[in-house]
């Protein structure tokens, strides 16, 4: 890794702890962290984090949906790395320096499954009363919804934040937006 990547990861890593430690006195809500994807903004459960680590090749798996870039040995753990531009169907794949692998984890009574996430960048860090959060729209049979769980307004924009029980899901790989074959 180049040292000017490690100097934007370590940039990202501590504007991330920082704006940690300033929210953590607000005792609103819950925290959420957002990160771009394409242009847009999304945002996760701070609590489902369990790292944020920089831009690396996964190992290829032959026959994986579009989506799925690979596999991180992550401290002995295999870890699924899902890229969410090619998930929600963006176009214009790009890694740059502000790239990163969000690593997401979900509990499912006592097991936990881990999800590496490529996203463009991380971009804040922000308290959210549950309230605040509209639910999804019903959008009709034609838009998928099942990955939002809702959107938030930070700062005058949209923020949508999404439902990792489904995003994280291996049993929708052969979903029809996956971009997978189903022949």
């Amino acid at each position: 890794m180049t040292s000017e990547i490690q100097d934007v990861l370590k940039e990202q890593s501590d504007n991330v702890t920082s704006m940690n430690l300033e929210t953590a006195d607000e005792n609103k809500g819950s925290q959420f962290l957002s990160f771009d994807i394409g242009g847009e903004e999304f945002a996760v459960n701070i609590l489902s984090v369990q790292e944020i680590r920089g831009w690396e090749r996964p190992t290829y798996l032959p026959n994986s949906p579009v989506y799925i870039k690979g596999v991180l040995n992550l401290r002995g753990t295999i870890v699924p790395v899902m890229d969410l531009r090619n998930r929600f169907r963006f176009t214009g794949e790009q890694y740059l320096d502000t790239t990163v692998i969000i690593i997401l984890k979900l509990k499912k009574g006592d097991k936990e499954r881990l999800m590496g996430c490529v996203v463009d960048g991380v971009s804040d860090v922000f308290n959210k009363d549950e309230s605040e959060i509209t639910s999804v729209p019903d959008y009709g049979s034609g838009v998928d919804a099942r990955f939002t769980a809702g959107v938030m307004t930070i700062d005058d924009h949209a923020v949508t934040l999404l439902d990792l029980t489904n995003l994280l899901s291996l049993d929708l790989i052969n979903h029809p937006y996956t971009g997978a074959s189903n022949v």
